[in-house]
């Protein structure tokens, strides 16, 4: 049996739940089993992970704020009642503090970021990006139990199914040790490492009363903004929207950075795109190297026409 774990902020259901569910479903075609997805908490519309190859959906109340220990023993404690030799969980902010803790609480391996369905022709092997994503390392686990946890934007939802229902899961909740006093957190966008499409800009920008023609460029396409690591630091742009090795690591299937000469620090969040797209005034920018398509030009003219041109293809199609 598959475990999922699906988390759900406010109750909802992000893009990394029906990755993760996909995964699962994926997974366990590969060893000929099901899936069971798990929630904690009040979750809306858990049933429509039945579309995404759950056969079942539990549901554990009790546990609305996340505590990483608390919910460890949670998907531990389900995962022992399903019989799950395979516990999937996302790559996210909750996951990374979740994927240790699980994987002792079973005396499982564990591999986090997994891009690859595991190859079981010879063991139990999954990939992953290292080396900031310059190398492809392959895992043979070898333990009965497995934990993984799936890098985001690598595996499409997949609709494979109908809802499902929702049970109660009969799991002995333990007390929790953190008591949590307010959360902040951003709204109205879609987070950064869920984003399909990227706008991100760099000092080349100037000023940060100059930064209107980077979110009109981002909103025409409907794309999540960003920055380089100096825009944050010098408060132009708040830190959660920092991308590179020491802010968000994010993997969108487009990346169109501007102003941004490429320091290997900052290539090494944003490698991992599908598709990056250049816009530098100097032609001996790092990031030409790294890109797959490049204008060099004055990101004040270029931008401009490139939103500009984008406005009248949507309006003629």
């Amino acid at each position: 049996m598959i475990l999922v774990y699906v988390s759900s902020p406010e109750g909802q259901l992000k893009k990394s739940a029906f990755e993760a569910v996909t995964y699962g479903h994926k997974t366990a075609q590969a060893l000929g089993t099901q899936v069971v997805a798990l929630t904690i908490g009040n979750v809306n519309n858990a049933e429509v992970l039945g579309q995404y190859g759950a056969s079942k959906v539990l549901n554990v109340a009790g546990a609305d704020s996340f505590d990483s220990g608390t919910y460890a023993a949670i998907i531990a404690q389900a995962a022992e009642q399903v019989g799950a030799t395979v516990v999937v969980i996302p790559d996210d902010s909750t996951g990374k503090s979740l994927l240790g803790r699980v994987a002792v609480r079973l005396d499982a391996g564990s591999v986090s970021s997994v891009k690859s369905i595991p190859d079981t022709s010879a063991g139990f092997v999954v990939q992953k990006n290292v080396f900031s994503g310059k190398a492809i390392a392959s895992y043979n686990i070898t333990s009965d139990k497995k934990v993984l946890s799936i890098a985001g934007n690598t595996f499409p939802p997949e609709v494979v199914g109908t809802d499902v229902a929702v049970e109660a899961a009969s799991i002995d909740v333990p007390a929790s040790r953190v008591r949590v006093k307010s959360v902040n957190t951003v709204k109205g966008i879609v987070p950064l490492p869920e984003a399909e499409l990227v706008v991100s800009a760099g000092r080349g920008v100037k000023d940060p009363d100059n930064w209107g023609i980077i979110e009109e460029l981002a909103e025409i396409l409907g794309a999540t903004t960003a920055c380089s690591r100096p825009v944050a630091d010098v408060g132009w742009r708040p830190h959660h929207e920092h991308v590179g090795q020491t802010g968000v690591a994010i993997r969108p299937n487009l990346y169109i950075a501007i102003g941004i000469s490429g320091a290997i620090q900052h290539l090494a969040g944003v490698n991992q795109s599908k598709t990056i797209v250049v816009i530098n005034k100097d032609p001996e920018a790092p990031f030409f190297k790294a890109a797959d398509y490049g204008i060099v030009g004055d990101l004040f003219d270029v931008v401009p026409r490139l939103t500009e041109s984008i406005k009248k293809f949507k309006a003629n199609n």
